[in-house]
């Protein structure tokens, strides 16, 4: 049977669509792999920094944590660096991801990284004024003071006073018995104020801590009419443990005023205080806008080709 030319050409025509057809499906498959996949390979990287970016801000927080914890100057100083250090590693990872945004972002991604760097900014601004305290560690320094120099000289006031008591303990005279009863309210005395020295270290209320003062400023009166009484009744040559007496609380009336100061400066109380309200409502601001930000990322369509997978590639 012979075809027609008109048929044949047909047949020829038909042959070359398929054959283009054929070319542009093999080509758009061939082609789409690799878009697809930097397209992928893009929103992973934002991801990544956003992870990356999270986990600095994280480690700030624990080293800055660490920093009000700390018990000397150095630990604090040590951990505060660290702190600071991871805080300018969260920027750098927040710069580098806004200019992949400014790239290939929408403008709700851009929006969130905006929120996300305000408040970022307002954690630093958190973190400066609690850490410059942290590392003065005013507080345990007060401490120190008064359970250790401090408890030293009233324990060298009471030793004298003791031995005077003891010395005195035979005799029926008005004089000995007197002077039991001055030893005795002086004693006493400066054994409420050593217990009234902790509280205001503690105290983070100035008027309460004005209270405490005013206790301790009856008992120091107290201390100081006892102790003249005691010298007006003896003769101060022939007392040496007076003397002792005497000279151990000057040593702690000096004590006590160096520990008020540093109570006052309370900066442990307070950095403490900054760290567990203002520091954690600032620390999850950020991290709902990270949080956020990824969301968005995560969820963003890749535009132009589906990226369906090939289903057999080596035969491409």
């Amino acid at each position: 049977m012979t075809m027609s030319p008109g048929f044949k050409n047909f047949l020829w025509m038909m042959v070359g669509v398929a054959i283009l057809l054929g070319v542009a499906v093999l080509a758009m498959r061939y082609y789409e792999i690799p878009d697809c996949a930097a397209q992928i390979l893009f929103r992973a990287r934002k991801v990544e920094l956003i992870a990356q970016a999270r986990q600095a801000l994280l480690s700030s927080s624990e080293a800055e944590k660490s920093a009000v914890l700390a018990i000397t100057d150095q630990e604090s100083q040590t951990f505060a660096d660290q702190s600071r250090a991871a805080s300018a590693l969260v920027e750098q990872k927040s710069r580098v991801l806004a200019s992949l945004l400014e790239t290939g972002g929408t403008t709700g991604e851009k929006e969130l990284l905006d929120q996300f760097s305000r408040a970022f900014a307002k954690l630093q601004r958190i973190d400066d004024d609690l850490l410059a305290l942290a590392v003065k560690n005013t507080n345990v320094k007060a401490y120190a003071l008064a359970f250790g120099p401090g408890a030293e000289a009233l324990k060298e006031m009471d030793d004298g006073l003791s031995r005077m008591v003891e010395e005195s303990a035979g005799s029926t005279s008005p004089e000995a018995k007197r002077l039991m009863l001055l030893a005795s309210v002086a004693d006493s005395a400066a054994l409420r104020i050593q217990t009234l020295l902790p509280p205001h270290i503690a105290e983070e209320s100035n008027q309460k801590m004005d209270d405490l003062e005013a206790l301790m400023a009856k008992d120091d009166q107290k201390i100081r009419r006892g102790l003249a009484d005691l010298n007006t009744l003896l003769k101060p040559t022939e007392s040496p443990d007076l003397k002792t007496a005497v000279s151990a609380y000057d040593r702690l009336s000096q004590i006590r005023a160096q520990i008020l100061k540093l109570s006052r400066e309370n900066t442990n109380v307070h950095s403490l205080a900054i760290s567990l309200d203002q520091k954690r409502k600032a620390m999850l601001a950020c991290q709902a806008a990270l949080a956020a930000l990824e969301q968005a990322i995560q969820e963003e369509p890749i535009e132009g080709m589906n990226c369906r997978t090939p289903t057999n590639p080596r035969k491409l």
